[in-house]
């Protein structure tokens, strides 16, 4: 399977410094756990609301096992999170 996982959710700003600590922890993980997979943390330029929009990306493998890894990682992290896939063309 090469299809790509992306995952976005907001988070007060005031929590972006923590948030994207835990999301790093758990990428770092991640990469260590999966050894093809390439993982990265994105954010929207704007505010919304006084919410920032993060993105992770998952690239190199997303298989089931991973994505319930992930999810189980995510358990702690801002909700809802919102997935989705794409393949490359």
């Amino acid at each position: 399977m090469n299809r790509r996982l992306y995952v976005y959710y907001r988070v007060p700003e005031a929590d972006l410094v923590i948030t994207l600590t835990a999301v790093r922890a758990m990428q770092a993980q991640l990469v260590a756990d999966h050894v093809a997979l390439l993982a990265e943390v994105l954010r929207r330029p704007e505010l919304r609301d006084g919410d920032v929009t993060l993105m992770e990306t998952y690239a190199g493998g997303v298989t089931p096992a991973l994505l319930a890894s992930i999810n189980a990682f995510a358990a702690a992290l801002p909700q809802p999170r919102h997935n989705e896939f794409f393949y490359p063309l």
